[in-house]
């Protein structure tokens, strides 16, 4: 639809439904999709839904006026409402101009649980949106629970057995349930993709529906434009001259996250999720020292260790390392990175903060609270343990923050002023 057309609270509509809306179908626009398209939105579909009444087919005829009337809205919001069901293809629009304008919105089943988590764009977007907690507590509400059947027997029943035949009616058509497919325009050039690819090295059919509709899902999600792409199928083709489907997502995700043009890798900009920050009130040292880890991107504080120094496109790989394959959060992270540089004299060894992370990742560390706690305890088991073995004092310097609950006297000046560096940008 052009976006250009006017609607005003006099506009018409009607609402016809295409599909079939289960109670299951709401349940997953309110736990699956509100995340992504937001509650006016989601009102918006339920309030259109709501207006098809008793028929389930087409709607009496409204205006928009009563569209605000009910939702508490602007014209302008759910305009932009709409719009957004229409890009995670819940509804369809079409419009006839007129003396009075008329709008018809056509209603469309949400994707299933098994569909929607498949989704390389609306898995990741759930995920982003609601963090790592919320995301765990959805599947584990879809999820189904594995039953071990390998003592049981089959005993069901086939149809010609339960029931007898008898005459049959002519058939006739029925409502079903319809999903509009998701609508990327103009993201990939399949035409140059076939054209740059070496001529006998992929089969014609490689390139089938859904996995064209896998590559712009990707390349959407991704940021990818074709010359990239182009360079990540050459290494998903196979033996048979298709596309390995499964490493096209791995191998997408990893050239995001390390070879994205010099761009910086989007988790090592994020900060500590809101759900998991430590309450604001406390006003002694340690709180202090939560909050900046928790509030500073690892970028940024990388940056800060760096004394103003861009970081190193290898430490932000082992940095976006922790982050994604053992992922640990922004200020578990930041406690991990400013504990390895004192500990191993101001080097980011990758064996090292990593096997650190491992251990970290396995114990279910979230919060810079709980790394803070969790490094002291196991460097002062290790540091007991190579003295009782040896009688040496380990080499390398502890964190200043290891003594942050200790009186400030009992500190050395390095230790505060390594404090005062710390937290000068939060003051």
């Amino acid at each position: 639809m052009d976006k250009t057309v006017t609607l005003l609270p006099a506009d018409t509509y009607n609402v016809i439904c295409r599909t079939i809306i289960s109670e299951e179908d709401k349940k997953n626009i309110i736990s699956l999709y509100e995340p992504i398209i937001g509650p006016i939105a989601l009102s918006l579909y339920l309030t259109l839904e709501h207006d098809l009444k008793l028929s389930n087919i087409i709607s009496s005829e409204y205006n928009h006026h009563h569209l605000m009337t009910i939702m508490r809205s602007s014209l302008e919001s759910i305009k932009l409402a709409r719009e957004t069901l229409e890009g995670v293809g819940l509804i369809k629009t079409y419009y006839k101009e007129g003396n009075t304008n008329s709008f018809v919105y056509e209603l469309y089943s949400p994707l299933g649980a098994k569909e929607f988590f498949n989704s390389p764009i609306f898995n990741i977007t759930l995920y982003n949106n609601i963090g790592k907690t919320e995301y765990d507590l959805l599947k584990y509400e879809y999820q189904i629970p594995k039953i071990d059947l390998k003592d049981y027997q089959d005993i069901t029943k086939a149809l010609n057995l339960t029931f007898k035949s008898s005459s049959t009616l002519e058939p006739f058509e029925i409502a079903e349930r319809n999903e509009l497919d998701l609508k990327l325009e103009n993201v990939i050039d399949f035409d140059l993709i076939l054209s740059s690819l070496p001529k006998g090295l992929i089969n014609e059919k490689a390139l089938t529906k859904k996995t064209k509709e896998l590559i712009e899902q990707l390349a959407f999600i991704y940021n990818l434009d074709n010359l990239k792409m182009i360079e990540i199928l050459r290494m998903t083709i196979t033996e048979k001259g298709t596309f390995d489907r499964e490493e096209l997502r791995k191998i997408a995700r990893k050239y995001y996250q390390y070879n994205n043009n010099g761009k910086l890798p989007t988790l090592v900009y994020r900060t500590q999720p809101d759900y998991i920050k430590s309450p604001i009130g406390d006003k002694s040292t340690k709180a202090k020292i939560i909050y900046m880890f928790e509030n500073t991107t690892p970028y940024d504080f990388l940056k800060m260790k760096n004394k103003g120094v861009e970081p190193s496109n290898r430490d932000l790989r082992i940095i976006e390392g922790l982050m994604v394959d053992l992922e640990l959060s922004p200020s578990v992270v930041n406690v991990l990175v400013d504990y390895v540089l004192r500990k191993n004299n101001n080097k980011l060894n990758k064996e090292y903060i990593e096997t650190i992370g491992i251990q970290w990742r396995r114990s279910n560390i979230k919060t810079a609270t709980e790394a803070m706690e969790i490094a002291k305890k196991e460097n002062n088991k290790i540091t007991k343990k190579i003295e009782k073995n040896t009688n040496i004092k380990p080499k390398g310097e502890n964190p200043a923050w290891f003594n942050v609950d200790a009186k400030k006297e009992e500190m050395s000046a390095e230790e505060i002023k390594e404090l005062e560096d710390l937290l000068k940008e939060y003051r």
